[in-house]
Order: structure tokens, then sequence, then C-alpha cells
């Protein structure tokens, strides 16, 4: 009797992945030359991982982890770089007429007769993850001998000018390297930190800093050089700070990185945000807004005035959480414009002003300049002083919606700020709506994730806030998430409405222990709260929400 084979989506279904109205879901919205297994993980309803385990059932061919794997490198001259990046190929050991590869696709025949036509080997093929393969090409690609005689050479910071902009030479596939590998481990941000002794590379990744190679000292002023000149900066001065943007193209990835430098002791400092255009999300609906949250922050936004606040220290996702209130409030029959310090994202159908102090463009003549454009809604990138409160507050009062950000550490504390500013009192109360708090913590990886019994102080910490816990999720770590347990993150909110019994104490100028006392009796979900309820939904750990909020 012939055996059927299962289909993949099925598979997936019977291995209790995914449901079966979710399979549905992506058969109806996949494209026709996409592979369900790709639309699955662009949906995030499975993980990288769990596709591959799958695979490893349904074709019979051994998953791999290249974490840590011990690669000859000297088989690297075997496949060209160009054909490992194109059919997402690395070789990992020979034995006798066959070469064993690690694949992404190894249901991929073309690349396979390929492979046994330039090499001559047979092909053994294993199964690895897309991530894995990229970062091992990226590491063991381009380390040639020019780049062991650049760091060897004791006059690489004497380079010729020349190498700096030629494509072949050591230290642009340097600086190339460093840089789609941040893109490829989701880094948010690149640290090259001159040190006495040596140049560390850092990258942030969901929001920790770590070392990702230390580089000799005599490769520092090549290196910085190298950075300057893609970001059109001047690369002879080096006595005050410099800000650019790099817009370029790596191995097929458009790269946008927002570039500063920094003079310190040791020599100049340089830190990129990385802007992941590909990834913005600008719908309210995926920013993992608790459904009571969500709702009050519709209802704000929907107000035809009034000021909404968003509140948080710097990389707490703010500016994503803005795009997407614009994006949904976006219509032709309403003219929005923006003044920020920098335009990090471009949004068709807004009008949006870059900030420049050089030539007395500031978010308070920008605000006061775009009130005569006849705006519906203004965002303002950041309340910095008190010229631009009163401006924002004044826009606020003529019938504008008004959306800024704020540096504070709660949403209440924000309605202080105001005040503390110079806004009087009463006009705080009269234009604000709203404020949320948003930080963001570390999601607990999928693919290592434990259930834990949860400590008696959790259980008392989630007590003590009216909820109970049975266990916790947390990651032992594993090759997807570089050993830390955790990959991705996700927010957690707090949203004050303001309210008229709210408006009476700002006006009477009571104590922030008396609003938060009124937000408590209005049932305000605070940031505690949200990240807890995230804890018991298996999303974070408790010691993240407290990494990042703290208890009152």
């Amino acid at each position: 009797m012939k055996q059927t084979r299962k289909r993949l989506g099925d598979l997936i279904v019977d291995a209790g992945l995914i449901t079966e109205e979710q399979l549905q879901e992506v058969l109806s919205d996949k494209l026709n030359n996409v592979k369900i297994g790709e639309t699955l993980l662009q949906k995030g309803f499975i993980t990288e991982q769990q596709l591959i385990e799958v695979l490893e059932v349904q074709l019979g061919i051994p998953h791999i982890s290249l974490y840590g794997y011990p690669f000859e490198t000297n088989l690297f001259s075997l496949i060209s770089k160009e054909t490992a990046s194109r059919n997402l190929v690395v070789p990992l050991r020979k034995e006798g007429d066959k070469l064993l590869v690690a694949m992404a696709d190894p249901m991929d025949f073309f690349a396979i007769d390929d492979l046994r036509l330039s090499t001559g080997f047979q092909i053994e093929k294993v199964i690895a993850t897309r991530d894995d393969i990229i970062r091992a090409i990226n590491k063991y690609y381009d380390m040639d001998e020019d780049f062991e005689e650049l760091v060897d050479s004791n006059d690489a910071d004497n380079s010729q000018e020349e190498s700096l902009t030629d494509e072949t030479s050591p230290i642009v596939k340097l600086v190339n390297q460093i840089l789609l590998s941040a893109v490829m481990q989701k880094a948010s941000d690149i640290h090259i930190d001159p040190q006495e002794t040596k140049v560390v590379v850092r990258y942030r990744v969901d929001g920790i800093l770590r070392i990702e190679r230390t580089l000799p000292k005599n490769m520092q002023n090549v290196l910085i050089a190298r950075m300057k000149i893609l970001a059109n900066l001047d690369i002879t001065e080096h006595r005050v700070p410099q800000d650019g943007r790099i817009k370029i193209n790596v191995e097929y990835y458009p790269i946008d990185l927002r570039v500063s430098t920094l003079p310190t002791v040791y020599g100049e400092k340089i830190v990129m945000r990385i802007l992941d255009l590909s990834s913005t999300l600008t719908d309210l609906d995926k920013l993992s807004f608790n459904k009571v949250n969500l709702n009050r922050f519709k209802s704000l936004i929907e107000k035809p005035n009034g000021i909404v606040l968003i509140t948080g220290p710097t990389g707490s996702g703010k500016s994503s959480t803005l795009y997407a209130a614009l994006n949904r409030l976006n219509s032709e029959s309403v003219n929005i414009i923006t003044v920020e310090d920098p335009v990090e994202y471009r949004l068709e159908g807004i009008s949006q002003i870059q900030v420049n102090a050089n030539v007395g463009m500031t978010f308070a003549a920008g605000l006061r300049a775009i009130l005569r454009q006849d705006p519906d809604i203004v965002m303002v990138g950041e309340i910095r002083d008190r010229e631009t409160a009163e401006t924002a507050v004044r826009a606020s009062l003529t019938g504008h919606l008004v959306l800024s950000t704020l540096h504070t550490n709660d949403a209440i504390s924000s309605i202080n700020r105001l005040v503390d500013m110079g806004v009087e009192p009463f006009l705080v109360a009269t234009a604000l709506t709203g404020v949320v708090a948003q930080r963001l913590v570390r999601k607990v990886c999928r693919d290592c994730g434990e259930a834990h019994e949860p400590t008696t102080r959790e259980v008392e910490m989630f007590a003590k806030r009216g909820l109970k816990i049975e266990k916790i999720m947390r990651g032992k770590g594993c090759a997807s998430c570089n050993m830390t347990g955790y990959k991705g993150r996700v927010a957690i909110q707090e949203v004050v409405v303001v309210d008229d019994e709210m408006r009476r104490l700002i006006m009477n100028g009571e104590s922030v222990a008396k609003l938060r006392q009124l937000a408590i009796q209005n049932k305000t979900i605070f940031l505690v709260d949200d990240g807890l309820l995230k804890v018991k939904q298996g999303l974070t750990t408790t010691e993240e929400v407290l990494r990042v909020a703290i208890p009152e």
C-alpha cells in the first residue's frame, strides 16, 4: 500500500504549533511563489526552529545547530561566497567523495545540482536555520590574508585614503561585515568604543549591549574614517560631535543608519542606530497593547482635539507607537504635519519636518509654522522646553489633536513635568486628554522556553496586585537566542485618561499621590500590572518587568 506524504501545513497543525484556522488564514494570504513555511514565519505563528523540526520529520533529514560549530575553514574555498549567499548553504565537512553541507531549504534541488557540478563532490545535506547560515557566511568568508595583514600592520591608521572608498579593500569589507552582522542579529544599535589599547565593537540586541568583536588599536582611525565617509561627515574634524545618516545596500540588504560621533579621551566613539524600515510596526493592533489599554488609547487619539503624550526613556518604542497612531489616523480627509528630530521613518501622505537648530528650525519654531498650515493633527517629536510645551497646549486649545513624547518615569509624573516646565496648571488640565507610559521588555525565547514553578516572592508579588500565578516561562538558552533565553521584545504600557475629576485635581495643584489614587479608582492598568499580565501569558519574566518598572 502506497504511503501518502502529509503536506507541511497539516504536519505543523498535527504538531500542535498552529490551529486549523491559522493554517487556512495563511493559505488564503500566501502569495503564489512563496512557500507556506516562509509565510508562517512572517506572520510569527511559528519559529524557524519549530519549522526545521517539522521538516526533519517530514523529510527525514537531520537538523543541526551551527552555534559554536567547529567549521573546517579550508572548505569555504570550495563554494564561493556568492553561491553560498544565493542558495543559503554552508560547507561543514568532507568525507571521501562526499561533502556535507547545511542548507536552509534542503528541497532546493537546483542548488544541490549546482553544488555537485561546481565542487565535484556528492552532496549530503542537513537542515540549519537561515539566520545560522547567514551568520556563518558573514563570519568565515572575507577572513582573507588582506584582513589579517591589516590587523597585523602597524601603519593601518596611515592607510591610503583610496582604500577607504575601494570596495575590495579589507577595511571596507570589515565595515560591511560589521553592518550586515548587526542587521542579521536584529541589533538596534552598533557601538564602536575606542579604549586605551583596543577598539570594542558592541551590538545592542533586545535592549542589552554585548561585545561582538575586539579590534586592535591601530585600526581605530581607519575604521572611524570609513564610517564617516559613509555618513558624509568631515573626516578631518575630531574635536566636535557630528551627526549623519548612512543609506547603503550590503549583500542586497538595504541598510539605513543614523550615525552620531562623540570625541572621547581615547578617540571618537561612534554610535549607529539601525532603522529597520522593513519591520516598522504601523498597526496599533500589533503593538501588544492590553485590550483595555488599546481601547482607551484609540479613544484618546480619535478625539478631535487635546494633547496625547507618550512617555518613557530612550529606546522604549515611543516612536513606533506614535507612528502606528498616525498611520491609523492618516487619510486623505485630514492634514497631518509632524516636526521631528530626526525624521526616522518616512510616512506617505504625511508632511514631515526635520528640526535643524543651526538655522533656527527648533521644535517651537516648527510648531508655530505648522499652525499656519491648517493642520488637523500635529505630531511633535518631543516636548523639551517651556516654549514648545506652551505652543503645543495652545495648538490643542484651538482645535488641533497634538501627539508628542516626553521623558518621564510614568504617566502621572508627566502632568507635574509640564507644570515644572512653566505651563500653568489650568492650561495643562484643559489641554491634556491622556498619557501613555511605555517600556520594552525582552520576550522569552519560543524555542527554549520552559515552564517553571513561581518562587514564593513571585507568588506574593502577583497576589499583591490581585493576580494568581501557577507557572512562569523561562528560556534555558539555545542557539537561536544566543544562549540568553530571550528573543525579541514586547511593549508594556499604562494608559491614564484625564477625566473631569482629574482635571479638578490638576487645577488645584494636588500631589502625584492624589492623582495616582484617582487613577487606581479609574481601574488604570499600571506598567507593573501590564508586565505581570504578560508574564502570566508566558511572554516575559518577572525579572524583565522589574528591570524596567518599579512596583509602588
